[in-house]
């Protein structure tokens, strides 16, 4: 019986020993390792591969420094916010700063307040609103290229607005294209007759009235400068841009092309849903859809010294319709309708020294940067009604940043996690309120009274 004793307590003195042990084993786990799960329906705790392409195009260190006092509360919030992107970028430093104890720093970033957070990449520094993955990376965005790259708008001709509001403005993607670091203005060449030379893209869409020769003349030679275009043209307009066209080798071909899969998705027949991109710098690893209402055919001679590669195409089921949008419609090559398979987009590219042998006039190009032009038959796509459809701001987003030579930050687009509210109908909320205020304090005291009763009857 006493040797059976000692045996059960040896035995319990050994549990405990290795469930210490293993207790120990794992404190000390915990300090050389750390294990992170994201389980939010939207992983807005892990960054995106989005930010994850914007850090690793960024050499250099990255400073944060977060004007914070000692004991504020923010600072561990902070912390947590920036531990995501200095996991994955180990030169990422945050500096906490006393404003009372550091002036002249609160004074040399314009700190109007404490608790604000100044991010800093090589020289250049810009104040942050907030420190969520939608306000960081866009900033490290804007901070990743130095000087000042300006997308010209073609104006003067009853172009789509930058300041626009209305449906067929270009209000929203101008804001976009400055919360990418983007400058951002128009220009009328009736009363400003000269592109300026830190133009980074010029930007024609749709000009409502024909440009006038001597404008044509100025962007012509503008391409003949090196300079990089986007042009965006609709169905039967009449640019006056022929001399753009010639420069460019590029046709515009009559007609709205007509595609039968957009009614198999409810949709007008003369609406455009990109399904596969062809092979394209701009789209490359860009894999979402895009819509395009009202599209113009266009193509490309052979004889001119442009690299040409097709942007936007279709199958052969399409085809571009010259007579009216109405009633059924159907392929008639006798009424001068043009067969698919078409193009609808294309982008061109020729090296600056073969363009321009001689020194060059634009700012930030060198011989080693080719220049770039897209061209797409529709323009609505930007526009304010249509560049929340689908993924039509990204693909805009890309183009231009594809022709102002940042390679780097195609696809770089933050989308927001669905699971950050909770819409509920009326109905849900008045069932709640009910449901919390009187059915479960009286389902409550309803099982009390049962169980008090039951009792008393034993």
């Amino acid at each position: 019986m006493q040797k059976q004793k000692r045996a059960l307590l040896l035995q319990q003195t050994v549990s405990v020993l290795l469930v210490v042990a293993v207790l120990v084993m794992l404190g000390w786990l915990s300090t050389r390792y750390k294990l992170d799960a994201d389980w939010t329906a939207g992983h807005r705790n892990t960054l995106t591969d989005a930010s994850r392409k914007q850090l690793e195009s960024m050499s250099g260190p990255i400073k944060f420094l977060a004007f914070i006092y000692p004991r504020s509360e923010l600072r561990q919030s902070l912390e947590m916010d920036l531990d995501r992107y200095r996991r994955l970028k180990s030169d990422v430093v945050l500096e906490f700063i006393d404003p009372s104890l550091q002036p002249q720093k609160v004074r040399d970033y314009n700190v109007s307040r404490a608790g604000e957070v100044v991010v800093e990449y090589q020289g250049r520094h810009e104040t942050l609103s907030g420190t969520t993955e939608r306000l960081i990376t866009p900033a490290l965005q804007r901070l990743a290229y130095a000087g000042e790259r300006w997308i010209v708008f073609l104006e003067g001709h009853g172009e789509p607005g930058l300041d626009e509001e209305g449906r067929g403005g270009y209000s929203a993607f101008a804001k976009a294209l400055r919360d990418k670091g983007l400058k951002v203005r128009g220009l009328n060449l009736a009363t400003d007759p000269r592109i300026p030379d830190n133009t980074s893209v010029l930007v024609v869409a749709r000009p409502a009235r024909p440009v006038l020769a001597g404008e044509a003349q100025l962007i012509a030679d503008y391409l003949a400068r090196g300079g990089n275009l986007l042009w965006l043209n609709d169905p039967d307009v009449e640019s006056g841009l022929n001399a753009v066209a010639q420069a460019l080798g590029v046709n515009w071909q009559k007609g709205t092309a007509i595609l039968l899969e957009s009614a198999t998705l409810g949709l007008p027949p003369f609406v455009y849903i990109t399904t596969v991109y062809p092979p394209n710098p701009v789209t490359r690893d860009f894999e979402e859809n895009a819509l395009f209402p009202l599209v113009r055919g266009l193509s490309a001679r052979s004889d001119s010294d442009w690299a040409v590669q097709p942007l936007l195409t279709t199958t052969e089921k399409s085809w571009l319709e010259t007579g009216r949008l109405e009633g059924p419609l159907r392929h008639d090559p006798e009424q001068g309708d043009t067969a698919g398979p078409l193009t609808l987009g294309l982008t061109l590219t020729r090296d600056l020294k073969k363009a321009n042998p001689g020194p060059e006039p634009a700012a930030e190009k060198s011989e080693s940067t080719p220049q770039r032009v897209a061209v797409i038959g529709d323009s609505d796509f930007l526009s304010n009604g249509y560049i929340e459809q689908l993924s039509n701001g990204l693909l805009g987003l890309n183009l231009v940043q594809w022709l102002a030579s940042r390679d780097a930050q195609l696809n770089i687009d933050i989308p927001e996690a669905p699971d950050r509210s909770l819409l509920l109908p009326p109905w849900s909320a008045y069932a709640i309120y009910i449901g919390f205020s009187f059915l479960l304090p009286a389902g409550l005291l309803g099982f009390g009274v049962t169980r008090w009763i039951l009792r008393r009857r034993r």
